[in-house]
């Protein structure tokens, strides 16, 4: 029996997620919409890592329109429901075998309505909740929802009203790993699809010059755990909060400026960085000084046949990676957190002179340390 089954993604990210479903052999995919890939699958319920979550597909009827007096029709989503199957499958796919002490519901719309997202969820949670004889825990109170509720989701996008039955009792983007946090860490799936995107091979040396709590290179070593990874950052409190994120992952974390890394010219593969433009993490250091000198290490450093993934608030940003001889290889708008990104695939311009001419393994001016070519760390 085929499962139908709800992905949700970043905006921007759905093609990712569709890929990630079909490169696993997981399924087929039957539909792309506004931040959700529809597919069927045979296999237990999968574990995606570019989606922010997997959900059963419960019930889907016509949208309810803009208006508060419509959102009784919702109520024909609950009964359509066949609940029995749904629990029964959402059992057998969960690690956890909590019994469901409640019912809450998230709730989502796109355009103007003169209905806030907790009268649709009051509404469908209510229903719901007398379906299944539990209580219902209202989101609107500002509280978690206590252990064992199962989490429904109702989307309105202007066509179709869909309900969904999440998979497992927390979202897939809370990951086990991240148990420290700072100040615009990264969204753990968007920095799964930047690890994927960036193409990374076994003996890859993998380089995030600004690694925060290090969920870049965290996330790109559960996925290729063959490479070397190497983070840096200013911050103290970011490299101790990379360092326990990591844990016994192959990733090395070290204090260090990113417009100075102790690195020799040439030797990174790969670089995954979300670098701190100032939206929600200011520079520090010597790019704090001058921008430009972020983009200067990141050419140096560089391999002739690397890659660098990126995250750039601004489109207008890659005429400063054409000034430093990067061409653009890839470009991608995305949502986050409400503001427009663009994911970006950058290689050195094969015109240009790589690194100014040192090989891997020289000594790049001053710098105080350099990975050898066995990947570990010399005074």
């Amino acid at each position: 029996m085929h499962t139908p089954l709800v992905a949700r993604c970043l905006r921007g990210l759905e093609t990712v997620v569709a890929a990630e479903v079909l490169g696993s052999k997981l399924g087929a995919v039957t539909e792309l919409r506004h931040r959700e890939v529809h597919f069927r699958t045979r296999q237990s319920v999968p574990s995606l890592r570019t989606a922010d979550d997997v959900f059963l597909l419960a019930a889907e009827g016509p949208d309810v329109g803009t208006t508060r007096h419509t959102l009784r029709d919702l109520v024909a989503l609950a009964e359509l429901t066949d609940t029995d199957r749904l629990l029964s499958v959402r059992r057998g796919a969960r690690a956890s075998a909590r019994d469901i002490t409640g019912v809450e519901v998230s709730a989502s719309f796109l355009g103007r309505r003169t209905f806030t997202r907790y009268d649709v969820e009051d509404v469908v949670g209510q229903a719901l909740a007398r379906r299944l004889g539990l209580p219902y825990h209202a989101r609107r109170k500002g509280t978690a929802p206590p252990p064992g509720c199962c989490g429904w989701r109702l989307t309105l996008d202007g066509t179709r009203a869909t309900l969904m039955l999440r998979v497992d009792d927390r979202p897939l983007h809370r990951r086990p790993y991240k148990q420290h946090t700072i100040a615009g860490t990264l969204h753990p799936p968007l920095a799964a699809a930047m690890a994927e995107l960036a193409g990374i091979r076994p003996g890859d040396r993998v380089l995030d010059p600004c690694c925060g709590a290090g969920t870049l290179l965290i996330e790109a070593a559960l996925a290729r755990p063959g490479a070397r990874f190497h983070g840096f950052d200013l911050s103290p409190a970011s490299v101790t909060a990379a360092r326990a994120n990591a844990g016994d992952l192959p990733v090395r974390v070290r204090r260090g400026d990113a417009g100075r890394l102790p690195l020799p010219d040439a030797c990174v593969d790969r670089v995954l960085c979300n670098p701190p433009w100032g939206a929600q993490v200011q520079a520090q250091g010597l790019i704090a000084v001058d921008p430009a000198r972020w983009w200067t290490e990141l050419r140096r450093v560089l391999a002739v046949d690397g890659t660098a993934v990126l995250l750039l608030p601004d489109i207008e940003d890659l005429a400063t990676a054409l000034r430093h001889d990067f061409t653009p290889a890839h470009v991608q708008r995305l949502r986050l957190a409400g503001a427009q990104v663009f994911l970006v695939c950058l290689v050195p311009t094969p015109s240009a002179s790589p690194a100014r001419g040192r090989p891997c393994g020289a000594s790049a001016p001053g710098p105080p340390e350099a990975i050898d070519p066995a990947g570990q760390a010399s005074a």
